[in-house]
Order: C-alpha cells, then sequence, then structure tokens
C-alpha cells in the first residue's frame, strides 16, 4: 500500500507533515536512493527512506506520546538549530520517544506548550484553518493606551506588511512605574506576533508567558516540569480544533 511520504513521516513521528514538506523541499529526504519530489509516494513494506542520510526504519503501531510542558525562559523550540545552547528537547531526556514541539515559543518567551510525536495531532493543532486560540500573561513598558489596547483588538499592521486578526486583550495589572500586565488571546500564530505586535505600538515587551492553548491550561507546572495528557484533554483539543475548521468552511 502506497502512502505520501508526509504521512509516512509523520505517522512514524520523525516531524508534522508541514516539516516534511520543508524537508523534501530542502532535498533533505530520499527514497531508494534518490531525492524524493513533493506529492510522491512510497510503498512502506519495501521502499527504503532517508532522511538527512539516515536511514528511518519504519514501524508499525508506534506509540503515540502527548505531554504539557512549562517552558522555561532560555529554551529554543526550534530541534535543529545547531547554535541553541538548550532545546525543549533536552528537557525529555529521561522520555523514550524523539518528540517535537506543537508550534513555537520564541527563545525569551515561556509557558505551556505542547510535545508530541504525533504528527496528526500537530498538524490539526497548528493548521490555519483550526484557528485553535493562545493565551498569553505579557507585561509590557510603558503601560498602554486605550488607543493602543483598541488596535491590539482590531488589528496591528506589522513591519512585513501584515495585519494581525483581532486579539482579545484586557488589562489584568497595573505593575507600577507605568508598566502594566495584559491579557492577550490570539487566534493565529506567526512568529513572535506578540512582541512585534506590541513593537508596531511602541511597547516594550518584558515577560511574555503562554497559560492556554485552546481549552488546555497551563496549571501548576513549574517551569522545566511536563506531564503527560489525559485521553480527555487530547479528545478536547481535537475538538476544539475540529469545531473551529467546521464553522470556518
Amino acid at each position: 500500500m502506497e502512502e505520501r511520504i508526509q504521512k509516512v513521516l509523520s505517522a512514524q513521528g520523525i516531524c508534522s507533515r508541514r516539516e516534511a514538506d520543508r524537508l523534501i523541499e530542502e532535498g533533505r529526504v530520499a527514497v531508494n536512493g534518490r531525492r524524493a519530489e513533493l506529492g510522491a509516494k512510497i510503498d512502506v513494506r519495501k521502499d527504503v527512506l532517508h532522511v538527512d542520510g539516515k536511514r528511518v526504519y519504519l514501524q508499525k503501531n508506534v506509540e503515540k506520546y502527548y505531554y504539557a510542558l512549562n517552558k522555561p525562559r532560555g529554551y529554543v523550540t526550534t530541534l535543529k538549530d545547531e547554535h541553541a545552547d538548550k532545546t525543549v528537547a533536552d528537557l525529555f531526556e529521561n522520555v523514550d520517544a524523539r518528540l517535537y514541539p506543537v508550534g513555537r515559543l520564541d527563545k525569551d518567551s515561556e509557558g505551556l506548550l505542547l510535545m508530541t510525536n504525533d504528527g496528526e495531532f500537530t498538524n490539526l493543532m497548528t493548521h490555519p484553518s483550526g484557528g485553535i486560540t493562545k493565551t498569553y500573561r505579557v507585561s509590557v513598558s510603558p503601560a498602554p493606551t486605550e488607543e493602543q489596547l483598541i488596535a491590539i483588538s482590531t488589528g496591528v499592521k506589522l513591519d512585513d506588511g501584515h495585519v494581525t486578526l483581532p486579539a482579545k486583550v484586557r488589562v489584568t495589572g497595573d505593575n507600577g512605574n507605568d508598566k502594566a500586565t495584559l491579557e492577550i488571546v490570539l487566534s493565529e500564530g506567526h512568529n513572535r506576533e506578540i512582541r512585534r505586535m506590541c513593537e508596531a505600538l511602541g511597547l516594550s515587551v518584558t515577560r511574555l508567558k503562554r497559560t492556554a492553548f485552546g481549552p488546555l491550561k497551563l496549571g501548576s507546572l513549574k517551569a522545566g516540569e511536563y506531564r503527560k495528557l489525559t485521553s480527555s484533554e487530547i479528545s478536547a483539543l481535537r475538538r476544539n480544533a475540529t469545531a473551529k475548521t467546521i464553522r470556518k468552511k
């Protein structure tokens, strides 16, 4: 039975489908010694698959793992970054599985990050059509004006010309010395979106922490700690993403 290479890599816990697309485009995937092409299919029973020159030994019924991590500041979520001192994978050295992050949090950000080896789950959680909301606690300086809060809630034009989708925002704390803490809820996830949005408005982000991913909350996890997701939490995340996808059609 032939399957698309992206689906096979995802099912084997190697990477997400979108990451597989990138690997294929960069020429890092080979089938039977030849460079793979986007859209190509393979027969997992007889074809030989290599990624970055290393053979991928295809397994049946790969066990899936799902974790919630409280990512500390200073760790990167890009596992292929050769210059990174610390990646989130370092925090899972005692887990006997190759895990990768669901989406990203930049090096200076912290909080809730999902880790898994289920590529289909990752694709569902991160696909733009899903629109799963992410909630952040953001410390900014100076304290925002009413006009700046309205801009965040209606859309901000970033330095690359992209206009952000409307976000929910409220002031949750006055930190004194013209500083404030905001709660911002996003329904999209462009690179460093909150930091760039604030920068465009003249606000400096001094701390950024993700506190919720859809229906899943960070809870009492301490920085660097992780726990397995329950089956009910995994189902709730899937339902949340699927429901939003259906509503958009």
